[in-house]
């Protein structure tokens, strides 16, 4: 964490919230095929794979969209930012709103640490990989759509992933556990 970082979650806005240990960071054995570098969201078992070489990965727990709102499919990281700005789009105004047209980043921004912007083609899917002011719903799907971490987790993967990354976000039904008969070890 940079000293930035450091300054702005140590004065958090929100309790500290207790993650089950499910939840909390880990190196497990990864049997898929993804090449290392790769992200893999199992929105079922609300995990994020960080795919890494020797059949290993870095796994992160996550919340994750509301099934209706869930991005699903194959993406692309395709901007990265530090304490990003969160700009609500009209549909989030329109549910959950009002908020301000923009809200400056910090420790009490919906996107928390950092932002991994997924794209398909040129196109941003306005879904992100973020972190979140509410650690406490980790391991639930209740956002509007984001993938979001615990802040040291997302400032964890941040530092890994490169710009142009694949990320594969499966949808319901599709857990990476169940294709793997859930030989996952920690």
């Amino acid at each position: 964490m940079t000293p930035r970082d450091r300054q702005l979650l140590a004065h958090t806005p929100y309790a500290q919230a207790n993650v089950p240990e499910q939840y909390l960071r880990h190196i497990v054995d990864y049997q898929r095929k993804e090449q290392p570098g790769t992200i893999l969201v199992d929105t079922d078992a609300r995990y994020l794979y960080y795919v890494l070489p020797d059949g290993k990965a870095i796994r992160y727990g996550v919340a994750v969209g509301e099934e209706a709102m869930a991005f699903s499919g194959v993406a692309r990281v395709g901007r990265l930012a530090e304490w990003p700005d969160w700009v609500p789009t009209a549909d989030i105004q329109a549910r959950l709103g009002p908020y301000p047209a923009r809200v400056p980043g910090g420790p009490a921004n919906p996107l928390g640490a950092r932002g991994i912007y997924l794209y398909v083609g040129n196109k941003d899917t306005l879904y992100r990989i973020h972190g979140t002011n509410q650690p406490e719903y980790i391991g639930q799907a209740i956002s509007s759509g984001c993938i979001r971490m615990r802040n040291e987790d997302v400032i964890d993967l941040y530092d890994r992933v490169k710009l142009n990354s694949t990320v594969v976000v499966l949808p319901p039904g599709q857990s990476a556990q169940a294709e793997t008969g859930g030989r996952w070890r920690g």
